[in-house]
């Protein structure tokens, strides 16, 4: 008789791991779109911040140099001097390099600008014109 009484507390029923397992099924369903959603919202805000520390970059190249580097030139002149920039004193970028946005495109340049002194932006996640949420454009003007 002892032994059938330690069989009987030695676990969890089939019945108590199908309600914990249902549980966790509806705890996954409702957290997990919100997790999504705020992945998602990390990338945009990334790239805000990425487009600010470009500016402040190209503000330094402006006090060197005397200019913003012209749209040909573009972001590179960030890193490498252009033949024609007298005080150039960079790189101006840290690690040498200018950053991709985070969906891994090159950050697009005009200058002068059509918007603002001069565009810097990204067209999102689709990488085309337009869009809504991760599709969005993110630009130094808005």
């Amino acid at each position: 008789m002892q032994l059938n009484e330690s069989r009987r507390q030695g676990g969890f029923t089939l019945m108590e791991l199908l309600v914990v397992l249902a549980i966790l099924g509806l705890l996954v369903s409702l957290v997990g779109p919100q997790v999504l959603n705020q992945l998602g919202g990390a990338k945009t805000k990334t790239t805000k911040i990425q487009i600010k520390d470009l500016e402040q970059s190209l503000e330094m190249y402006k006090l060197d140099v005397g200019r913003f580097p012209s749209t040909s030139e573009g972001l590179n002149a960030l890193v490498e001097k252009p033949g024609n920039a007298a005080g150039w004193n960079g790189p101006y970028l840290k690690g040498g390099k200018v950053p991709s946005d985070p969906w891994n495109r090159e950050y697009n340049y005009k200058y002068p600008g059509e918007h603002a002194e001069l565009d810097i932006f990204s067209y999102g996640q689709n990488g085309s014109p337009g869009g809504d949420g991760e599709d969005a454009d993110v630009n130094n003007w808005d």
